[in-house]
């Protein structure tokens, strides 16, 4: 980068690129061409995510120690750049990447912007002129980096923040299935009701869902892991060493602890965005999973006096400005909204796969906005759900009151008096709104025999009612 022209307007340098001079702030480190789509693209004010510009960083480090390595940048320039690329990694330098993510499609300009404030980090530790193009960007193309940074971030972004989050979440739930067992209601089938079940069995049944969301998150942190680099400009590798791409791939499985692999195929790798359509796709799944859960809680606590009442929820604010005593579950209509954020970015990162034409994708700024904001809103949101939610759950009795009223408990005489009489007996119940114990008792069935039959716990594990064990 040029020093500071006495010719430039006050707070201003004049830089130059290949079109020409620009003015840049005084200050910047970064040089014309990012100053250019910084004019350019006046969209959002919404810079390109942190966790995106720390993998970006990465890369040029990998960048800069392979290509010594091969014998393509001295000692002293390579280890200037790495040094600078790991201090933009940081976070040190964010302010120095102004581009909005609405911007070239490629992400040429954020790109662009990364080797530029690399490039004057590295001439003042070398002090000597390193080049942005030349020396930072060298093997590279921002058609084969920009996707790898998007894909890494990703597989980062759900490896230390997704995955966590939903370890600790599932643990709270089969603690609470743990709690919450010798807890039996009534269980409801299209939100009516249905045979006993077990609380605790209700929340197996969400720890397993969520156990399921762990694997469904592993496995989109892993489909990000092979990775577009070394394809360069349209996947041929033009100006890249032959061997510069799996080397650097192996200096970034040492820098993130996780295994990135250069893609087989990289017509394919950098020409589509399939494994980042992939990915998220699991990530909606994931979240889908907690709106589930989320809304069945929701449900089971409605009342406390007119609802289900089941479960109480942990009163964490005020729930109306007008009704006092008034308590909302606001912390799953906080995730029912993440949920809905999500779900918007899929579409969004789907709809992305129009901008693959020919031999590059060109919207990959904003599928990489959108992939980040779903892991970290979803990390964060199921983080809140365990502490200020399942951590605080507690049973009510109204569950276990209203199992001896459940006419479903005629289930369970179907084997002894047959299907149709049992719906009779239900039938009955509701309209005289006498229960099924008593109806059957009238029916001549002993009461000894119906303690068998009707035992709500019985009812909650496999087998024909009242029978021998097994049948």
């Amino acid at each position: 980068m040029t020093t500071s022209d006495p010719t430039a307007s006050t707070g201003t340098r004049i830089e130059r690129d290949s079109m020409g001079e620009m003015e840049v702030p005084a200050d910047a480190l970064y040089g014309a061409s990012t100053q250019r789509a910084v004019l350019n693209f006046p969209i959002s004010g919404t810079p390109m995510p942190r966790r995106f510009l720390r993998a970006l960083a990465l890369i040029k480090l990998a960048a800069a120690e392979t290509n010594q390595s091969l014998g393509l940048l001295d000692a002293a320039k390579a280890r200037a750049i790495a040094a600078a690329a790991r201090e933009v990694a940081s976070g040190a330098y964010d302010a120095q990447f102004p581009i909005d993510v609405y911007q070239t499609g490629s992400g040429t300009s954020t790109n662009t912007n990364m080797n530029e404030v690399i490039a004057n980090l590295a001439s003042s530790r070398l002090g000597s002129k390193v080049h942005p193009n030349d020396d930072v960007n060298r093997c590279q193309s921002s058609n084969d980096t920009i996707p790898t940074a998007l894909q890494l971030s990703s597989a980062v972004a759900i490896e230390e923040e997704l995955i966590p989050a939903l370890i600790e979440l599932q643990g709270a739930l089969a603690q609470k299935a743990d709690a919450f067992w010798d807890v039996v209601k009534t269980g409801r089938t299209h939100l009516q009701d249905a045979t006993p079940i077990r609380l605790g069995q209700e929340f197996a049944g969400y720890a397993g869902q969520v156990e399921e969301a762990i694997r469904r998150a592993q496995a989109a942190r892993d489909e990000l892991l092979t990775v577009p680099l070394g394809g360069t400009a349209v996947g041929t590798g033009i100006n890249a060493h032959p061997e510069y791409a799996a080397r650097a791939c192996g200096r970034l499985s040492e820098l993130t602890g996780l295994l990135v692999r250069e893609a087989p195929n990289h017509f394919h790798a950098q020409a589509s965005l399939d494994a980042a359509i992939a990915a998220h796709g699991g990530v909606r799944a994931i979240a889908l999973g907690l709106w589930k859960i989320g809304s069945d809680i929701r449900l089971m606590g409605m009342g406390p006096r007119a609802g289900l009442a089941e479960l109480a929820l942990p009163e964490t604010q005020p729930g109306s400005s007008i009704m006092p005593g008034k308590v909302n579950p606001v912390i799953v209509e906080s995730l029912t909204m993440v949920v809905a954020r999500v779900v918007g970015n899929d579409a969004t990162i789907g709809f992305a796969q129009t901008g693959s034409l020919l031999e590059l994708n060109v919207m990959l700024p904003v599928t990489a906005l959108a992939m980040l904001e779903s892991i970290t809103l979803l990390a964060a949101s199921a983080r809140n759900v365990r502490s200020r939610l399942i951590d605080g759950l507690a049973a009510t009795d109204r569950g276990p009151a209203l199992v001896e009223q459940g006419l479903m408990l005629a289930t369970a005489l179907a084997p002894e008096i047959g299907y149709d009489a049992a719906a009779a007996l239900a039938k009955e119940g509701l309209k005289t709104g006498r229960t099924v114990r008593d109806l059957a008792l009238e029916r001549g069935i002993p009461a000894e025999r119906l303690d068998e039959i009707l035992d709500p716990a019985t009812m909650t594990e496999p087998g024909l009612e009242g029978g021998p064990a097994g049948g």
